[in-house]
């Protein structure tokens, strides 16, 4: 390789001819047909022949040979039919030399030019012959077909890119969306390529193709995007985009949901099975929430002599649900009921969450009943377990409960009970966290009501501790029958900030942050929160699988069905564990989201505040109305502490971008 020698390489996908002006070992300077100068190395050189011009003929003149002799060799390119190169030479599967080849495009009279126009000819076109500036490879039938179905994709990617730009700003300049716009079927095409961008971003099989026509059509923001596909009409304004995220099913499949009716309209006569007591005579109640449409848990209380009998009675689900039907299936897959303010997804289909597994008033359920002996002093004497028949009289409220609290004796004799196993439960060294609930309520109207609902109230309290204790009483059962179960066990707290039920709010608070997560394990172990030995969770077999899984291993220790194994109790806690966190996510996320979609309309109101802690740039603080922690910037000269009580404006709340904003007022 000399001066003056007449070379090409590839530039930005594009051959270009160049006269060589120096060479420095393996590095060439090159003048360039386009009057640029480059510098490379030999091995970038795509072709070099033995041309050569004359460096003393001056730039202008060599430019303009180079695009001379550039526009000889492409026009020699109308001569070569790589297709039918191919079809002769693509059996041999073997490399063919740039000299072969051009000999089989120019049988006669060739020339450098002609070896040239062989290079760039193949380089252009890459379906039939693999590329290498001095050899090339007939690709197989089978690769060709590979090549050219890539092509065609980036053809019609391409197609797609412009038709969905040029779709979307016209679609960004109408004041609505209209049925023309957003229902034929390439718009529909564009939505849901934009609708997988925004939720599932790089994860969407789309992340690039939906970023190349938001990038022409000049859209840049996710906000932008969620406000064109409200526009569009596949969001609200108010969707709960972790559901799709999430992809989690709302309703159940055509199969379940008639595998379920078809068991609903199924008559059973309950009180015949041999194995069950028939409870019926009982003065069974349900208390739950005003808007509850799920029974799975009764109390009945009565006087025997010396001593009370206190009755917990849990819907028979497992008399319904068989293991591994398609039923069941999909309650393994929700993992939970999702409750949120603007909507309810069962586990299990209505007709059975709210018909027949629902222990529904006047109507005889199967139930599993804990029947526990009470003396005067609201002690524990001695309990049992066993498959029944029961039908509820009244289904309570828990406002009815507290308005009932002082005057109904049973109520009485109820509360008297919880209060007594609370008290035990502390002397046992259980942690009990007092604080309020945030209750969000959406009217038809979509008036959003916000409540501080006080979780200690005489209803709330007396169902919270029987429902513990139930729990409590059929993991021992289970233990004592040496089953496998999914037992909770929870560490000791990593300190403990006040003794029995004296903590302040801001203690209470701070408290549940000290607590150590609990565990699941097939084994029986203490539960320090709870100040209990062994501990599952069994009275809400229609919302929750763990519920229900449990359930179903005391019903083995009657013979009405088969026992779960250690093994596939691990499993189930495995397969359920992202299920569960997921639901617990979604259910906090969207309590927020309504929380904050309140407060956007109380800005400039003066709100009640704790102060939490000290950070580098701001307090943490608690608005005490709605127990939202937020952050209050650093202001100049104020110097707060820990349990201070403040007030502070709310600045600013944006639901959709999860933003709250208060300043010292």
């Amino acid at each position: 390789m000399e001066s003056g020698h007449v070379v090409e390489f590839i530039d930005q996908q594009k051959i270009l001819c160049a006269v060589v002006l120096e060479v420095k070992k393996k590095r060439l300077r090159l003048l360039t047909e386009s009057n640029r100068e480059v510098k490379l190395s030999a091995g970038r050189l795509s072709h070099q022949g033995e041309v050569r011009l004359d460096l003393a003929m001056g730039r202008d003149k060599m430019v303009h040979t180079l695009k001379a002799i550039a526009g000889r060799r492409n026009a020699l390119l109308g001569n070569i039919d790589i297709q039918e190169l191919w079809e002769v030479l693509n059996s041999e599967q073997e490399w063919i030399d740039l000299a072969t080849m051009t000999e089989f495009c120019f049988p006669k009279d060739r020339t450098v030019d002609h070896e040239s126009a062989v290079v760039r000819a193949l380089f252009q076109d890459k379906l039939y012959f693999k590329f290498n500036p001095d050899r090339f490879f007939p690709n197989s039938e089978a690769k060709v077909e590979e090549i050219a179905a890539r092509h065609r994709e980036a053809e019609r990617r391409e197609r797609v890119i412009d038709a969905g730009a040029a779709w979307l700003k016209r679609f960004k300049l109408q004041e609505t969306g209209t049925a023309s716009e957003t229902l034929d079927v390439n718009s529909l095409e564009y939505i849901n390529i934009l609708k997988s961008y925004y939720l599932f971003e790089k994860e969407s099989p789309h992340w690039m193709l939906a970023k190349a026509i938001l990038d022409k059509a000049g859209v840049s923001r996710s906000d932008s995007i969620f406000s064109l596909l409200v526009k569009a009409g596949v969001f609200t304004e108010d969707e709960n985009v972790e559901l799709l995220q999430h992809e989690i099913p709302v309703a159940f499949d055509a199969y379940v949901t008639q595998s379920a009716d078809h068991l609903s309209g199924s008559f059973a006569d309950f009180s015949s099975d041999p194995l069950r007591k028939d409870l019926t005579h009982l003065s069974a109640m349900t208390i739950d929430g005003q808007s509850t449409l799920d029974f799975d848990d009764a109390l009945s209380i009565e006087s025997l002599g010396s001593y009370f009998q206190l009755g917990v009675h849990i819907s028979d689900v497992g008399h319904f649900i068989e293991r591994g039907s398609a039923i069941d299936q999909a309650g393994v897959e929700r993992g939970s009921s999702i409750y949120t303010p603007d909507q309810r997804i069962p586990m299990l289909p209505s007709s059975l969450a709210e018909g027949l597994c629902s222990l529904k008033a006047g109507e005889s359920r199967p139930a599993i009943s804990v029947m526990i002996r009470i003396d005067p002093r609201a002690e524990v004497v001695d309990w049992e377990i066993f498959p029944s028949v029961i039908r509820v009289k009244d289904q309570l409220s828990y406002y009815d409960v507290n308005l009932m609290a002082d005057d109904n004796q049973d109520i009485g004799i109820l509360c008297n009970i919880a209060e007594n196993f609370r008290r035990k439960r502390l002397a046992s060294g259980a942690v009990q966290i007092n604080l309020p609930d945030i209750h969000i309520w959406l009217g038809n109207d979509g008036e959003i009501t916000v409540n501080r609902v006080n979780r200690e109230s005489p209803g709330r309290r007396l169902v919270a501790e029987i429902m513990i204790m139930a729990n409590w009483l059929m993991a021992k059962f289970l233990a004592t029958h040496k089953m496998p179960a999914i037992y909770r066990t929870q560490p000791e707290p990593r300190a403990r900030l006040y003794s029995g039920e004296e903590g302040t709010l801001f203690q209470n608070y701070m408290q549940r942050r000290m607590l150590n997560r609990f565990r699941l394990s097939t084994q029986p172990e203490s539960h320090s929160g709870l100040g209990l030995d062994a501990y599952v969770t069994a009275t809400s077999p229609i919302r929750k699988y763990f519920d229900l899984v449990t359930q179903r291993q005391i019903r083995a220790a009657f013979g009405l069905e088969k026992a779960y194994l250690p093994e596939e109790i691990s499993r189930i806690i495995q397969v359920l564990e992202h299920p569960m966190s997921r639901v617990s996510l979604i259910q906090r996320n969207r309590s927020r989201y309504w929380l904050l979609k309140y407060l956007e309309t109380q800005i400039g109101k003066k709100e009640e505040a704790i102060v939490l802690a000290k950070r580098r740039q701001h307090y943490q603080i608690l608005l005490k109305n709605y127990m939202l922690e937020c952050d209050l910037p650093l202001s100049g000269g104020l110097e707060l502490k820990p349990e201070d009580l403040i007030q502070v404006t709310l600045q600013q709340a944006n639901a959709r971008k999860d933003i709250i904003s208060v300043f010292m007022g």
